[in-house]
């Protein structure tokens, strides 16, 4: 953060999730500690390189700073200023039904993963009790014992013991 304390086009923050900046970590999809964020405060993504000094101070000096948006379409190629223009041209109540069905479109994908998650967690669990009960009644036949007899009948040995003169 003090390497970047003065700079006018990058911030580097931390924010803490279990305080006064939960609702800021709720609303950029926050789960687990620590997380990265970086991007358009509008648009955060996730950060998955690194997290030694030298791997993030690399990361920061190439990607931090201005970058393209309605307010530095200089920064744009011509394929992203044509969306720009196409969202701008769409006004806010539209930009805001399309952003809310997205949104709410994911929030589904991911109920719909740890409603399915929990599935197969349970049935990962019931699969285990069964092999720990066979593995238990298998053992509770003397298999155990059956290993030890045939290993010494390979090894030359007889069912009977002898006596030794």
């Amino acid at each position: 953060m003090n390497d970047f304390k003065d700079s006018k086009t990058a911030l580097v923050a931390d924010v803490d999730c279990t305080a006064a900046g939960k609702p800021l970590c709720d609303s950029n999809g926050v789960k687990g500690f620590p997380t990265i964020k970086y991007g358009d405060p509008n648009n955060l993504e996730a950060y998955e390189g690194g997290r030694d000094y030298d791997s993030l101070k690399e990361f920061a000096d190439e990607n931090l700073g201005p970058s393209c948006s309605p307010g530095n379409l200089d920064l744009c190629d011509d394929e992203k200023k044509a969306k720009i223009a196409e969202y701008t041209a769409m006004g806010v109540e539209a930009l805001d039904e399309k952003v809310t069905a997205l949104e709410k479109q994911i929030s589904d994908a991911e109920s719909t993963f740890e409603k399915e998650l929990k599935k197969l967690q349970n049935t990962y669990q019931d699969l285990q009790k069964q092999k720990e009960d066979t593995v238990a009644e298998a053992k509770g036949q003397g298999l155990g014992m059956m290993k030890s007899v045939r290993a010494h009948l390979q090894a030359g040995g007889d069912a009977e013991e002898k006596d030794e003169l």
